[in-house]
């Protein structure tokens, strides 16, 4: 078992470098996924075959130390120079492979429920959803508000809440499903969605704006026009807009469903598929979203972001968010 043991924390560790210097495409919920399956299969045999054991050692031990003391006894001997009892412990120890398995299991379990079930954290890399995200913003992200998913398949066990326009959300990216991207939901399924000359309109419908003054973007030390938006009934957020930016959407790709757009020098125009929503950055000119690379599959939604937890640069970052 020490060398079996050696040989599965050597190829999680393996790929774990591999992952980090690039060589192979990680995967986080499969890795611990796979950490809880193995660290639960070696609690389970300590539980139930070698702490017995190592209990059934330690017991035999003291057995014959009280077989050895009643025979001296016997013989007139009362005064016994013996003490079994580092002996005892060392038998009852658990050796270092079962530590590194067996014994972070409760760990890894909890991390693994509440990151699956519960909450997942997140770091914004990037300025695309300024004004309402920063770069190095720590989130949280609720699992359970459009229903519990199976970790790995990502497969819908229960109902939840149905996903709002306007819900901040993040989501597999389509291109590259190992990738997470966080976007603010524009269209439903089933909508039309247009953007034409930094106007959104859903259904025919223009998606109220009212100005909010100028926002300065530190990390490109630039002054942008604020809107606030309001893509529902009581729901409201700020976007950002460059107007030095031209309307014209350069660089789409060819997405599943393309058929279902229109692109002009105005701007976009597409019809919302079925399991399918439409997203977008509140950063609005300086966000690569569903107008680039179109529509996410319910299937690849992870949850429902709401909270900054942290910003090591600045701490009145933290707090709920629209």
């Amino acid at each position: 078992m020490p060398a079996l043991t050696a040989f599965i924390l050597a190829a999680l560790a393996g790929y774990c470098v591999a992952w980090y210097a690039g060589y192979v495409e990680g995967n986080f919920p499969l890795l611990l996924l796979v950490a809880t399956v193995i660290t639960g299969a070696y609690w389970l045999a300590e539980r139930f075959f070698f702490l017995p054991r190592r209990r059934a050692a330690a017991s035999a031990l003291e057995a014959r130390h009280d077989a050895r003391r009643a025979e001296l006894a016997a013989q007139g001997i009362s005064q016994v120079d013996a003490d079994i009892s580092e002996a005892r412990e060392r038998l009852l120890s658990q050796p270092w492979w079962l530590d590194w398995t067996a014994g972070l299991f409760p760990i890894i379990l909890a991390v693994f429920l509440l990151r699956s079930f519960v909450f997942e954290p997140f770091r914004i890399p990037s300025g695309s959803m300024i004004p309402t995200l920063r770069i190095d913003d720590l989130i949280l992200v609720n699992k359970f508000t459009y229903g519990i998913r199976l970790p790995v398949f990502n497969t819908r066990v229960t109902l939840g809440n149905p996903i709002q326009r306007g819900d901040v959300v993040v989501f597999h990216y389509p291109l590259q499903p190992s990738l997470d991207y966080i976007k603010r939901v524009v269209g439903l399924p089933g909508d039309e969605v247009t953007y034409l000359n930094k106007q959104i309109t859903v259904n025919g419908q223009p998606v109220p704006q009212t100005p909010d003054g100028e926002f300065l973007d530190k990390s490109t030390v630039q002054y942008f026009r604020q809107m606030q938006e309001t893509p529902a009934p009581g729901k409201q957020h700020n976007i950002i807009v460059d107007d030095q930016r031209p309307t014209l959407i350069p660089s789409v790709t060819q997405f599943p469903h393309r058929d279902l757009c229109q692109y002009s020098i105005e701007g976009v125009r597409c019809k919302v598929p079925p399991g399918h929503y439409f997203m977008m950055g509140d950063n609005r000119d300086n966000s690569l979203d569903s107008r680039y690379w179109g529509f996410v599959p319910d299937d690849y939604i992870v949850g429902k972001a709401f909270f900054v937890w942290m910003n090591i640069g600045d701490l009145s970052r933290i707090g709920f968010f629209n």
